[in-house]
């Protein structure tokens, strides 16, 4: 099967931004880096962590923003992974989520309430791409808090199931893939891989060597489940340092590193892609909108990797045959 060569697109878009002449853009020098799927993250959210209520809100795409998008893809050849997502306003990492809430597999009635909201969540995306002829689902983003709930996470499976027939996946955080039962239900292993490579060095073969210890474990779960893995997330700031924490978007006053960024890419995917065991990737992430020269892109610290050295890495990995 033909490697998984993607990038996730327009995460925390608004409502009008795919479908605006910047969003457009955007999409087709996204399209020039010869990747054959994307990944499109639709952002949902609840009060704290310890709220139960789930809400849409009018500044989110609407479902003509993501329709358009999906169809455009569509029309490159290009696969679409939809990808609802939960974020939660007191600005806490959604894996906390229920941190405050009986932490077993027992009914319990606030446990309940919530996986009843977060199930009509889910379906309502599961049936929107079905309808729009998604071939992937991503029904968790690093979630670790309710992870425990069997339970309630194979009824969830098993309800999706009945309206979407694509590929499911579930995307938990790095060290995490072992897992719950639950996740055996699932098409693929998908993964956060914000893997701190760069911590004995940020050059490339310090990260090759990291890589490879990474890619032992994660080959020995696949053998032992049957089942190739996704890093359905992965990417790594232009900014020194940040291969020992690529996960990080917080810390601005690291300096400029392109050449890092680059590494951590290259390291990546030469020890991977080749990889039976591997289905494939989707980096984090393209922009909505992004700029138009060298010049810009120096001032930009961020995952964003376009006219820095990573996307000349990653053309040259997703154009080879």
């Amino acid at each position: 099967m033909e490697k998984i060569k993607g990038i996730s697109y327009g995460y925390m878009a608004k409502r009008g931004d795919y479908r605006s002449p910047q969003g457009t853009q955007s999409q087709e020098l996204m399209y020039e880096l010869g990747n054959n799927w994307i990944c499109l993250p639709v952002v949902n959210n609840q009060r704290d962590i310890n709220s139960t209520d789930i809400y849409d809100n009018y500044h989110n795409p609407s479902d003509r923003d993501l329709t358009a998008v999906i169809e455009r893809a569509h029309s490159k050849n290009v696969k679409v992974c939809l990808k609802p997502m939960l974020n939660s306003g007191d600005y806490h990492w959604r894996a906390h989520i229920g941190s405050g809430w009986r932490q077993d597999n027992k009914i319990d009635p606030t446990w309940d309430l919530w996986f009843k909201n977060y199930t009509a969540f889910m379906l309502y995306y599961a049936e929107f791409a079905e309808e729009t002829g998604c071939e992937m689902l991503c029904i968790g983003c690093e979630m670790l808090g309710t992870e425990h709930r069997t339970n309630d996470w194979t009824t969830l499976i098993r309800r999706l199931r009945s309206c979407f027939s694509g590929k499911l996946i579930y995307n938990t955080n790095h060290d995490e893939e072992e897992g719950s039962c639950w996740f055996d239900l699932l098409d693929y292993i998908g993964t956060s891989a914000y893997y701190a490579v760069g911590v004995n060095g940020n050059d490339k073969a310090e990260m090759v060597k990291e890589w490879e210890k990474v890619r032992h474990r994660l080959n020995d779960l696949s053998d032992r489940k049957g089942k190739q893995y996704v890093f359905m997330e992965i990417g790594c700031r232009s900014a020194h340092g940040c291969a020992v924490m690529p996960w990080d978007f917080e810390q601005t006053n690291l300096p400029y590193d392109e050449q890092e960024q680059a590494d951590f890419y290259e390291s990546c995917l030469d020890v991977f892609m080749d990889d039976p065991h591997f289905a494939g990737v989707f980096w984090w992430d393209w922009p909505t909108f992004t700029y138009d020269t060298a010049e810009e892109a120096k001032t930009d610290a961020g995952f964003n990797i376009h006219l820095k050295k990573a996307e000349e890495v990653l053309k040259n990995w997703y154009f080879r045959s």
